[in-house]
């Protein structure tokens, strides 16, 4: 296994204290956690299903695939089949061990990326390969690379044509493409498409997985919801591999991820929640300095002044806001900041009124 990089996170922690110290408080804008209540009706299922003794099946209930398959069909244009849905303990687990599954020796990641990716191949001894460019890999082999639209940090929507420029790539390669679409429902200026839909895939699914995540679109992220789909192979094979290891979603977690999964209305809401919190905190941070990429999907704004990202970190909690520097997320990011709308109203608004 390679070395494992120190935790990024625990360098902010200095940046926090001082956010701290502020009269009214921290905006903390950093992580990106969810603040906003549990849907009533999904509390409701995971306590119906509260008196669940026996151990769950790793596959998941037949409920859980075939409301994960309504929703992809639903909502993304997406046909898979219920059989074809692995239920996962929160999609961070499997985005560190799927090269471990695969037996992958070389792992290719967006340059900005989830570090979880690269952690990922350090965990399987594998090489990593920050690229966004298949035509600078050059000609050794790989054996996975993932995709991530909406792209986190940076808010950047993958067209359909690139995908497809991807995935076929990869399919003369061998390669499996692994694309993560946790902020799939998150659009703004963009729509983003799943690795899945006929218009990226030509209909066939080989060698393709998508992965899902239920802690945005649902506020699940202490549940550890999360589910892949994709080329049936692959997923029977990976079942296999997660049957050995006990990777169990907890029963109740499944019951209410099902049900989760099958209301579209709470998602809407919050949804509506996250879009008027953009809308105020983004001509606040512009107005105050600070130029927005990309960031036409997802939670976060991708944000420069210019200035080093570290700066950039420490001027805003001079004012009591935590943000994110980009350099957690490759170098290519050292001179912006990620800064999350997942705080509540009052929070934004706090901080809309200290950066004026």
């Amino acid at each position: 296994m390679n070395k494992l990089p120190d935790f990024p996170w625990d360098r902010l922690e200095p940046y926090k204290e001082r956010a701290l110290a502020h009269p009214d408080g921290i905006v903390d804008l950093s992580i990106g956690t969810p603040v906003d209540p549990v849907p009533r009706i999904v509390q409701d299922a995971l306590t119906q299903a509260a008196d669940s003794p026996g151990y769950p099946f790793t596959h998941g209930t037949k409920a859980l695939r075939e409301a994960a398959a309504g929703w992809l069909s639903r909502r993304h244009g997406v046909t898979v089949g219920q059989q074809d849905v692995l239920p996962l303990i929160g999609s961070k687990e499997f985005v560190a061990w799927l090269p471990t599954y695969l037996g992958a020796k070389r792992v290719v990641f967006p340059e900005l990326a989830y570090p979880t990716y690269d952690v990922g191949a350090r965990l399987a001894g594998a090489a990593g390969t920050a690229s966004d460019s298949t035509l600078a890999l050059g000609p050794e082999p790989v054996d996975l690379i993932w995709v991530n639209s909406p792209g986190n940090p940076t808010g950047r929507v993958l067209p359909a044509e690139h995908l497809r420029k991807v995935v076929a790539w990869a399919r003369e390669r061998g390669a499996v493409v692994a694309s993560d679409e946790c902020y799939i429902e998150l659009g703004w200026e963009e729509r983003p498409v799943s690795i899945l839909h006929p218009d990226v895939c030509g209909g066939s699914h080989e060698g393709l997985l998508a992965v899902h995540s239920l802690s945005k679109r649902s506020n699940l992220a202490g549940y550890r919801a999360g589910f892949v789909t994709g080329d049936p192979a692959l997923v029977k094979r990976l079942l296999e591999t997660r049957k050995h290891a006990g990777m169990l979603m907890p029963q109740p977690v499944q019951a209410a991820m099902a049900v989760a999964l099958a209301d579209d209305e709470h998602a809407d809401k919050q949804r509506e929640l996250y879009a008027a919190r953009r809308a105020v905190l983004r001509p606040a941070l512009e107005k105050a300095g600070w130029s927005i990429d990309h960031s036409t999907a997802g939670l976060y704004f991708w944000a420069s002044n210019g200035q080093s990202a570290w700066d950039q970190v420490g001027k805003l909690s001079e004012i009591g806001i935590l943000v994110a520097p980009g350099e957690f997320y490759g170098s290519a990011g050292g001179r912006h900041i990620r800064i999350a709308v997942t705080a509540t109203d009052e929070r934004i608004g706090a901080a809309v009124r200290r950066l004026q």
